[in-house]
């Protein structure tokens, strides 16, 4: 196993219960495409206390950094997101299963934005690095659905599992399957890799 893909221990959430939660999210809100930017498409958990707007746009992506064709120079994308801010569960969802699991990682790691996120059938994200490692809890997903860190392809399992994957490092997620992708993806500010 890569020690990018960091499995949490004796910390297992119910698959039912977030199948469920997100079930019940999405009847209450839609994924926000952050202005039509399909491979991003995500439902914030968490807000800047007070401050709904910071769910939105752009606010769903945050600041990332590509290497977009063959010249292989690095340029940064989106904008940067104080992470540190997301720290009020949206009120809206404070009655499903989500707000026990923001609880309950919130007293392990320190978190920044909290999101649903769509990987839409047949589609990839760009080649990138992010700012902090992520937190991933796969809620919906196939044998198709990988994520790739450096250069090691993983499968994550919906199966309540909590895993920490190595985002500063390049990497990119696709949807090889027929159905949607769901994972809670959370930034995590306290963690670091080896």
């Amino acid at each position: 196993m890569s020690s990018d893909f960091h499995k949490v221990e004796n910390l297992k959430f119910d698959i039912s219960k977030l199948q469920n939660a997100l079930k019940t999210v999405l009847k209450r809100k839609s994924y926000d495409d952050a202005a039509g930017t399909k491979y991003i498409a995500g439902i914030s958990l968490n807000q800047v206390p007070g401050n709904p707007e910071s769910t939105k746009g752009e606010n769903v992506k945050g600041i990332y950094w590509t290497k977009p064709d063959s010249s292989g120079k690095e340029v940064v994308r989106a904008k940067k997101i104080d992470e540190a801010s997301y720290t009020e569960f949206v009120e809206e969802l404070k009655d499903t299963y989500f707000k026990e699991v923001y609880d309950e990682l919130s007293k392990r790691f320190k978190l920044g934005r909290v999101r649903i996120l769509l990987k839409e059938p047949r589609s990839t994200l760009s080649w990138h690095r992010d700012p902090e490692p992520r937190l991933h809890i796969p809620i919906i997903t196939n044998p198709g659905a990988i994520m790739v860190v450096d250069q090691v392809a993983k499968h994550l399992p919906a199966d309540g599992s909590v895993w920490i994957t190595n985002n500063l490092k390049y990497h990119n997620a696709f949807n090889g399957g027929e159905e949607n992708r769901v994972h809670l993806v959370a930034c995590v500010l306290d963690y670091k890799f080896n």
